[in-house]
């Protein structure tokens, strides 16, 4: 069969809203036709979105950076004895926020970081428990599922237990990120001490069947096949057809500066624009694909808002992972800016929180 052949067949189901099958998706990251591509995931973008491109005002809290495990992709762990090993108390997160709440009136607070060998359960109810207190109408979005397992095995309760827990001192949602590629053989390289991705996706359809929403995730560029990343999307499709309480999905491009991992490069925006439309074509459970500027830089990302991405995720007032793993791109923007950017593509800049209500 030819490639014209098969990139009809996609765009009679992309335009007839039927599901496309991992061959298909795997077809697609095997294909040159970049500009085709992009057609179809901006078609799929419309009618699901329409013109309408969402952000939000947040900010992010790394509270550690010491951690047990030693995932060679990450420049961000510390062992505890370095001299920018650091752990903020609960009162240092509470004055981070107030500092910057003054002047950023943000709707968010973004919340993940190492596990830490030494902190106790308490500290991460206590911890969301006094967010919640001292800014009640802020949206708590914290701890991944490694976190969440983490907390499961210091605490010896459930993940089930555990995120009733924290549901009850103010968690909101749970981030997508620690789901990295699922495929064993690629984790064992990367992240051998991190949870399975069986475990991962268990994790999230358990918060959901509890009321708590997440989001999705997938980092490339880390020498992985395509075929890793088409299993990959298949699972997480899979898991949202089963509990439906994903808010959107975020593909991060790999940084490898100060990492472990040898011999790798920054991803291309060829392969970036690629994944985000793909992304879009088939997670057709998904209606929000966020693009992450910090990674991207803000031209690419701009361009990924024709490629399939409606969401130029948040302002970040900080951000401290991707850019100690060498990200160049600005560590915030300002509102008027992120509008700017948006609108500059012809899209309407739409404001949400964590849950997608729109302001």
């Amino acid at each position: 069969m030819t490639q014209n052949k098969n990139f009809d067949l996609i765009k009679e189901k992309v335009y007839n809203n039927k599901r496309l099958s991992a061959d298909d998706a795997l077809f697609l990251f095997k294909s040159h036709d970049l500009i085709t591509l992009g057609e179809l995931a901006n078609f799929k973008n419309f009618k699901v979105n329409g013109d309408k491109v969402y952000y939000i005002v947040n900010i992010h809290i790394n509270y550690t950076n010491i951690c047990v495990n030693r995932c060679a992709f990450c420049a961000f762990y510390r062992k505890g004895k370095e001299t920018d090993a650091y752990s903020m108390s609960v009162d240092d997160i509470i004055d981070y926020i107030k500092t910057n709440y003054k002047t950023n009136n943000f709707k968010e607070v973004h919340i993940v970081g190492g596990l830490h060998p030494s902190l106790p359960y308490g500290f991460y109810l206590n911890m969301v428990q006094r967010i919640k207190k001292e800014f009640p109408s802020l949206k708590i979005q914290a701890f991944t599922a490694v976190e969440i397992d983490y907390l499961s095995k210091i605490s010896g309760l459930s993940e089930k237990d555990v995120l009733n827990d924290l549901k009850e001192n103010g968690l909101d949602s749970i981030p997508g990120g620690g789901a990295e590629i699922f495929n064993p053989a690629v984790r064992k390289r990367l992240c051998p001490q991190k949870i399975s991705g069986e475990r991962w996706l268990k994790i999230h359809k358990t918060a959901h069947k509890i009321g708590i929403p997440s989001n999705a995730s997938m980092l490339y560029g880390v020498k992985e096949r395509y075929e890793d990343r088409v299993s990959h999307l298949n699972e997480i499709r899979l898991a949202q057809d089963e509990s439906g309480g994903f808010n959107s999905f975020i593909p991060f491009a790999f940084q490898p500066k100060n990492t472990a991992v040898k011999n790798s490069a920054t991803t291309s925006g060829y392969d970036d624009l690629k994944v985000i439309a793909i992304s879009r074509l088939f997670l057709d459970n998904f209606k929000h694909i966020k693009t992450f500027y910090v990674n991207l830089g803000i031209n690419l990302a701009q361009v990924s808002l024709s490629f399939g991405a409606d969401d130029f995720d948040g302002t970040l007032t900080e951000e401290k992972i991707s850019h100690n793993a060498g990200s160049v791109h600005p560590v915030g923007l300002s509102v008027k800016n992120v509008k700017k950017i948006i609108e500059e593509t012809g899209k309407l800049p739409v404001e949400r929180d964590t849950l997608y209500n729109v302001f």
